[in-house]
């Protein structure tokens, strides 16, 4: 690493293994991790992103949805099966904004419910049948979050 360079996510490798990699401007895709390894000193290029966007986000894929929310407050989930496997690149638009970018994402099993944290340490759940609302496909805008989620936009 380069000085000045910032660690974004340090984990533990898993074989066969997928991560949701994205960006601060709401780009993403789906890499394996036996793709991620790197045989030199510097590393491997994963995720290209182009000022003012930073890579900001990689999350292990834990289940079948996608619950993505952007800095404008608006929640959107779909199917993992929509974001394509790639081992490098851009990747695809996650959720469309008009203004700011991505706040957090999060992957989860759709029939457990989407679930979070809040400031308080409670744990609060959004069953199947009450994500209608917010379900939709890539690169929908979405909305408002439910009832009870945090101010600072993160799922925990």
């Amino acid at each position: 690493m380069d000085d000045g360079d910032d660690v974004a996510a340090v984990f533990v490798h898993r074989p066969n293994g997928k991560m949701l990699v994205a960006a601060s401007d709401g780009r993403g895709f789906v890499a394996a991790e036996n793709d991620m390894i790197a045989n030199t000193r510097k590393g491997k290029m994963l995720l290209n992103v182009e000022a003012p966007a930073k890579a900001r986000f990689i999350v292990p894929v834990e289940g079948d949805t996608v619950a993505a929310i952007g800095e404008n407050r608006k929640l959107v989930c779909f199917p993992v099966s929509e974001i394509p496997e790639m081992t490098r690149g851009k990747g695809v638009r996650l959720q469309r904004y008009k203004d700011g970018g991505l706040s957090d994402i999060k992957t989860f099993a759709l029939d457990e419910g989407l679930s979070w944290t809040d400031s308080a340490g409670r744990v609060h759940n959004v069953g199947k049948d009450a994500l209608t609302e917010w379900l939709g496909t890539r690169a929908d805008a979405g909305r408002l979050p439910p009832k009870n989620f945090p101010r600072n936009n993160k799922f925990g």
